[in-house]
């Protein structure tokens, strides 16, 4: 499936998050934090606000968004504003 985001909008593919700790214990996926980087995939049309390019790796709010699935695979609609830094 092809999706084309709209005006200042980006498509995010999310990160998955450690399923263990730093002391080995399994975090079930109930109780992970909801990843806030991912990396983008697809830009809107606006290129004078959008300030990223696919394939760069960003962070953004951690509430922002509308998950879709691409595919079988999480995604993030984003707009500019809630892209928070870009991860180099």
């Amino acid at each position: 499936m092809k999706v084309k985001p709209l005006a200042d909008r980006v498509i995010v593919r999310l990160e998955k998050s450690e399923t263990k700790s730093a002391g080995g214990i399994i975090i079930p996926d109930t109780a992970q934090e909801k990843t806030q980087s991912g990396v983008v995939v697809e830009i809107g049309d606006d290129k004078e606000v959008i300030k990223v390019s696919p394939g760069q790796k960003i962070l953004y709010d951690k509430y922002a968004g509308t998950q879709i699935k691409i595919d079988g695979v999480d995604h993030l609609i984003l707009k500019m504003q809630d892209i928070l830094a870009i991860i180099e």
